[in-house]
């Protein structure tokens, strides 16, 4: 973190619009918020209309040179560029404007070394760093040690790890080592939850849409709540008490933001895939923000990506206590949609009654005398379904359930 005696580097933001209509814009704005969370400044903001970026200097000559004279008039320590540069484009960027270039993958990829506390989230966030800058070392000699410190220079940086080539594949070996002893860790856990026989529901969302605020709502987790991009990156897991006594874990997962890079989705890969695994998706939704639509996009293209399907998907449109307008919203890919604010507990009673409504919808009803000398099962019936009546007779227990498969099998063993 940049104490508050030191002063944040400035730098101006350059993005490359290829078709009217797109989200340059908007794309920009989002990395304007980046830089801040990673503790810079921006000074100015360039987009240049193209039909494609250059492929070998992201922008066109003239842009270059509008660059060069606005880094001289707002004396910025260098550009942030709206895309993941090809080491080419940095290599050039960096010699024409002899100064500090970066792009949105590295300011994402440093935001994620500064956020991760766990160890799995450390080891994710340096390793994805390394690939990044392991494609990046031929010929960039110049273009990295411009880099120098302040951001993008976190993680693996701080400590002094040579650019080079052998001694970055080495490193980048021992944290896939590392990082395959956690995924399986995590395996057993994700093979216990399920032995357990109590469904998963994971909470998903654009970042910063209020994921960790809803689960310590619902569950009072007490996971970090700020309001910035990618507060929390280490997933959270809590059991959520449903009505007719069920149960499901409810589990926290990274925020998700356009140009996702590739670099983080591969190693954040075991975290990531509490979506694949889970039972259920909860959708939250910043319903204040005027680009939810595109975000909810961006949401369904990553969960795509990562092979999430056929999951019931309950959306809940959050931040209802700050909209200013009361235009309805939609999602015709979820199952339910519901109107929350997860701040002041509004709609969360809604969520904890279509939860119920969805496991039961995967349970079969019974009316079943339990003979005494089975009565243990009734502990399942308890635990994984949910027991609306029970007497106790002469011959044995009479009881109304909602049971899942597995326990209607042994009903009757």
């Amino acid at each position: 973190m940049i104490r508050m005696e030191e002063a944040k580097e400035r730098f101006l933001l350059v993005g490359v619009s290829e078709q009217d209509g797109d989200d340059a814009k908007d794309s920009i704005e989002e990395l304007k918020a980046l830089a801040e969370t990673a503790g810079a400044q921006s000074v100015g903001i360039l987009i240049q209309n193209r039909e494609r970026m250059h492929p070998a200097t992201y922008v066109g000559k003239g842009k270059i040179e509008e660059i060069r004279e606005l880094l001289f008039k707002t004396d910025a320590d260098g550009i942030i560029c709206d895309d993941e540069l090809s080491p080419a484009q940095l290599r050039n960027l960096s010699d024409l404007l002899e100064t500090k270039v970066m792009d949105r993958t590295l300011v994402i990829l440093d935001i994620f070394a500064m956020r991760a506390s766990t160890s799995e989230g450390k080891i994710q966030a340096e390793l994805a760093q390394l690939k990044y800058r392991a494609a990046r070392l031929v010929g960039m000699g110049r273009a990295m040690s411009r880099l120098g410190g302040g951001i993008g220079t976190r993680g693996p940086g701080e400590k002094k790890l040579e650019t080079d080539r052998r001694l970055i594949g080495n490193r980048i070996s021992q944290l896939k080592r590392e990082l395959s002893e956690v995924r399986r860790h995590r395996e057993i856990t994700r093979e216990q939850r399920i032995r357990s026989g109590i469904p998963v529901a994971a909470i998903v969302g654009y970042t910063n849409a209020g994921k960790s605020t809803f689960l310590n709502a619902m569950t009072g987790a007490g996971v970090l709540e700020e309001d910035m991009l990618f507060a929390t990156l280490d997933p959270t897991t809590r059991l959520l008490e449903l009505p007719g006594r069920q149960q499901i874990l409810l589990t926290d997962t990274v925020g998700f933001i356009r140009k996702l890079p590739h670099h983080l989705v591969e190693a954040f890969q075991s975290t990531l895939e509490e979506a694949k695994y889970a039972d259920y998706i909860l959708h939250v939704v910043d319903a204040s923000n005027k680009d939810a639509d595109m975000q909810m996009h961006i949401v369904y293209e990553t969960l795509r990506r990562l092979g999430v399907e056929d999951k019931k998907i309950v959306t809940l449109f959050n931040k209802q206590d700050a909209r200013e307008d009361g235009e309805a919203l939609h999602d015709f890919q979820a199952d339910h949609t519901i109107a929350v604010s997860a701040k002041y507990g509004s709609g969360l009673d809604q969520v904890k009654d279509v939860l119920a409504l969805l496991l039961r919808e995967e349970k079969i009803l019974v009316e079943r005398l339990i003979p005494y000398q089975n009565a243990g099962v009734l502990q399942l019936v308890r635990k994984q379904g949910e027991l609306l009546e029970e007497s106790y007779e002469e011959n044995g227990i009479w009881i109304r359930a909602y049971v899942p498969m597995e326990v209607y099998g042994k009903l009757d063993s």
